[in-house]
Parts: C-alpha cells; sequence; structure tokens
C-alpha cells in the first residue's frame, strides 16, 4: 500500500493588529488606568499631589497640567475642588495650619520643665514639619504670588507661638504679666528673629541648594541658646527701663 506524504504546513502568519488597536495600546501606555479609589482617598491624593506640584512650578502652575500629573481628567479635579483657589485654601489648611500641633503648644507652656528644654523641643518639633522641600517654596512662592497665605500662617503664629514664648519668658525672669503690663512690639520682633534664623535653614536648602553644615537637632538648639543667652535680659532691661514702647495690640 502505497504511504501518501503531505505536505508541512506552513507556518501561520502573524495576525497584524489594526491601526486602531495600535492607537488604543498607544492611548494605554499613555494614559495608564485611573486608579479606583474612595471619594476621600481620592480627595486626599489630589491635595498630596498639589503640595508637590505647587512647591515645584509655583502658583502659577495650571490645573490641568496638576490633573494630567495625577493621572486625572481636569474635570474630576473640579469635581473635588471647584476652583484653583479652592484648591489652594485647601493646601493652606492641610499644609499650613496643621502643622501647628496643639500638643507642642500645651508643653511649651508647662512649667515642669525647664524653658530652655521646652523651647529647644518646642522648635525641633516645628522644624522637622517645615524645614522641609514643600513647605518652604510653598511659603516662598506664596509670598512672591501675594496669594495671601503668608499674612493669615503670620497671625496665627503671632497668637499661639510668639505670645506664648513672650509670657513664658517673662515669667521665666519674673517679669510683670500682662494685662498689667502689655506684651510689646519689640518683644515680638525678638521672637521672630528666632523664627526666621530657623525658617532660613529650609530656605538654605531648598531655596539656594546649600547643605547644611550640621545636623537639623544641633542647628536648632544653637539657634534657641543664643536667643536665651541674650534676648530676655534684653527684654527685661527693656520693661525696667523708662523707655515707654507702643504696647501689642
Amino acid at each position: 500500500m502505497t504511504t501518501v506524504q503531505r505536505a508541512p504546513r506552513r507556518a501561520a502568519k502573524p495576525r497584524l493588529r489594526s491601526s486602531n488597536a495600535r492607537a488604543r495600546t498607544a492611548s494605554a501606555a499613555k494614559n495608564p488606568t485611573r486608579q479606583r479609589l474612595k471619594p476621600a482617598d481620592r480627595e486626599k491624593m489630589i491635595v498630596a499631589g498639589a503640595v508637590h506640584f505647587f512647591a515645584e512650578v509655583g502658583f502659577e502652575g495650571q490645573t490641568r497640567e496638576l490633573a494630567r500629573r495625577l493621572g486625572i481628567t481636569q474635570p474630576l479635579l473640579y469635581r473635588y475642588f471647584p476652583s484653583k483657589q479652592a484648591l489652594i485654601e485647601r493646601v493652606y489648611s492641610e499644609f499650613f495650619v496643621n502643622r501647628l500641633d496643639a500638643r507642642d503648644e500645651a508643653a511649651l507652656v508647662d512649667h515642669s520643665v525647664p524653658l530652655r528644654e521646652r523651647l529647644t523641643r518646642f522648635y525641633l518639633a516645628y522644624a522637622r514639619r517645615t524645614v522641609t522641600y514643600e513647605w518652604v517654596r510653598i511659603y516662598m512662592f506664596s509670598g512672591l504670588k501675594g496669594v495671601g497665605l503668608n499674612a493669615r500662617y503670620q497671625k496665627l503664629l503671632r497668637s499661639r507661638v510668639f505670645t506664648p514664648v513672650i509670657r513664658e519668658i517673662r515669667h521665666d525672669r519674673g517679669l510683670p504679666m500682662p494685662p498689667a503690663v502689655p506684651l510689646t512690639e519689640a518683644e515680638f520682633e525678638h521672637v521672630w528673629d528666632l523664627h526666621a534664623s530657623i525658617f532660613y535653614l529650609g530656605v538654605r536648602r531648598w531655596i539656594y541648594g546649600m547643605e547644611w553644615p550640621e545636623e537639623l537637632e544641633s542647628a536648632v538648639s544653637r539657634r534657641v541658646a543664643a536667643f536665651l543667652d541674650g534676648v530676655p535680659h534684653v527684654i527685661e532691661t527693656l520693661l525696667l527701663s523708662d523707655r515707654k514702647g507702643p504696647a501689642a495690640t
């Protein structure tokens, strides 16, 4: 019986994708599938992304570009924040107001701990929360752009930080307290000097691009020591002298 040999099968040619399929693939690569998040989680994601975005490009950055970086559409962003100003307000609340810790403020007026230790602890904790890339750059951009965040934050500092510091200095030195002797603008200016010297650590690193010559803890401790070794005496001299300065409002 004669065996019939079959011709070998030809290898199947690879199917070529249509131009539409290729376009869909390219689009998917450029625009990855948006992650499904709960509304509260997506809102937090938008705020966190806005913080980094504004820190990098300033407040002139456009929400369209922010949405692109976040992998969402601009209309979706506006579902959570109806305007760019509303988003900036949220950044202020989350990133500025919340950097003031009520527990640290309470510890600042704890008379069972020496003033030097209290003030050092307070400013070291504050520096760790604020001497960061995002915080320093947003604060600087806010001042340059004039969006109004700085003045509001400075008002918070005056009431929640500077006033208690002045009162604690007076208490520590046995000086007369308000309302008998109102706090003076000169006293506020001295506390501003301390605060600004710590903020400058962030400016030096995140604006000028200069490294710190020492660890943050050491830098803060030295600045607090320099402040307490000189300013309380200056305040005492101011209050006990015959010079009358304008009272702070």
